[in-house]
């Protein structure tokens, strides 16, 4: 037998390992003590087959060992081997609401602007470029509703000229400018929503208020109602803030009252609004994570009553856990998704690696942007600088912050956050904010799946 190659963490009394693969195994000291000196025959038979099974020591030749280990590996990163499959359509910087943790804002930014159809056009066009068959037209501000005619026109003008390419559309919308005849738009061309409903009254007024400060939490709940009523497909995101952090229950069950079977609890990106006013609404790792459990518990507590509710984070996190299948969430894949999983298209021409570096451009650093839909297509975008480096700083194998991390085979870097956080796209402080939050989730979740009951139902997300 010979070994493979893993990671490990010391867990009380267990050794926890890891592998490219995805697979995970517990190990006591004395198994691991073995299994590092190659004793394997003294390891206990049980857990011999185990590691067998999981990639961690195998028994063949190390070339038939390659070839038997590609499917796996391929399907933990078969992301690499496609185009750009999201493509994110920004509208406007315009919006109608002014959230305590805009990303896509902060004070200095005075100038607003809508796309033209012109742009749309050329932006389209370049999308369809990408070598994908299935592909997702994501509609994004600002509030892209501000400028739903020049959507209507991306939708018709795109079917028109698809070919044999399969598009999916979604608007991402705080809904208050919602009309009947645009839920009927939307409906007839099988466009889905998503929208922001950070909880109960309470925590979603003192988060999502109007440019003139009230709250929206009546009109988003009424909204939500209506766009399930018409068969519309619709998802929510809920963003933390310090208010949230007593609330974990309540935000939860609002959720579950408003027929949504999906909640993405999102902690806060330091960028825009949310960093300017961090020490209102902001709050350390640990206070998140303890938060973000007690919702997890919450939600567990919902299925075992039957009820069908799951949270975002953890199923991504599961499929790879539990399905050994990497999902192309745009952050938790190594490399990122910027540019070669997703790219943004600015109101004004400006093509960007992805939604955040397009948001670090609208804070004043356009380190992000891959060209201009006026003079680039995409094999020029694909093949520029910005691009190749954003990809490389963002390969886990290759940061001594990750590779060596147990839990590298799950997770992510985000090169544009890095930036904005410590002016270097390389992550150059280990256990950093973000770090530490996805930590945290993945400690939950594995303390979680020990039960039998939680496992099944981790399974069923998935």
């Amino acid at each position: 037998m010979k070994l493979n190659y893993f990671n490990f963490d010391n867990r009380k009394d267990l050794f926890f390992l890891t592998n490219d693969f995805g697979y995970y195994c517990y190990l006591n000291k004395e198994d691991f003590q073995n299994l590092l000196s190659e004793k394997y025959d003294q390891i206990v038979p049980d857990k011999q087959k185990e590691l067998l099974e999981k990639y961690f020591i195998y028994e063949e030749d190390e070339a038939v060992f390659a070839e038997k280990t590609v499917i796996p590996y391929r399907d933990s990163k078969y992301y690499t081997l496609q185009g750009t499959s999201l493509h994110i359509f920004v509208m406007t910087n315009a919006c109608n609401m002014n959230c305590v943790y805009c990303q896509a804002q902060d004070s200095e930014q005075l100038d607003k602007g809508k796309m033209s159809m012109e742009t749309a056009e050329r932006a389209v066009d370049i999308a369809l470029q990408t070598p994908v068959r299935r592909m997702t037209f994501e509609f994004q501000g600002g509030e892209p509703l501000t400028n739903f005619d020049v959507i209507k026109h991306i939708v018709q003008y795109s079917q028109q000229q698809c070919n044999d390419k399969e598009i999916e559309y979604c608007i991402v919308t705080n809904t208050l400018l919602l009309t009947e005849e645009m839920i009927t738009f939307l409906r007839n061309n099988g466009i889905s929503i998503s929208t922001s409903l950070d909880g109960n009254e309470i925590v979603h007024d003192s988060n999502r208020k109007t440019v003139k400060g009230t709250g929206t939490f009546f009109k988003v709940s009424e909204n939500i109602k209506r766009i399930r009523e018409s068969g519309i497909s619709i998802g929510a995101i809920q963003t933390t803030t310090k208010k949230s952090l007593n609330y974990a229950n309540e935000i939860v069950t609002e959720y579950v009252n408003q027929g949504l079977e999906c909640i993405f609890i999102r902690p806060l990106t330091p960028l825009g609004y949310a960093n300017e006013h961090w020490e209102e609404i902001g709050y350390t790792t640990e206070e998140f994570i303890s938060f973000y459990r007690d919702a997890l518990l919450k939600i567990i507590e919902y299925n075992k009553k039957g009820v069908k509710i799951v949270e975002g984070h953890a199923v991504i996190f599961l499929q790879k856990i539990i399905g050994h299948f990497s999902g192309n969430y745009m952050e938790l894949r190594s490399p990122c998704g910027a540019g070669t999983g997703q790219i943004a298209y600015y109101y004004d021409g400006n093509i960007y690696t992805c939604d955040e570096g397009r948001m670090l451009a609208e804070m004043g650093n356009p380190t992000f942007c891959l060209g201009n839909v006026y003079k680039d297509n995409y094999n020029s975008i694909m093949e520029s600088k910005v691009c190749r480096i954003t990809c490389q700083a963002s390969v886990l194998e290759g940061l001594p912050s990750c590779c060596d991390c147990v839990y590298h085979p799950y997770c992510g870097v985000c090169p544009v956050i890095n930036l904005a956080l410590e002016n270097n796209i390389y992550e150059r402080r280990p256990n950093n904010y973000r770090c530490r939050i996805y930590k945290g989730i993945l400690d939950t979740l594995f303390e979680l799946i020990e039960d039998k009951e939680v496992e099944a139902i981790f399974t069923s997300w998935i």
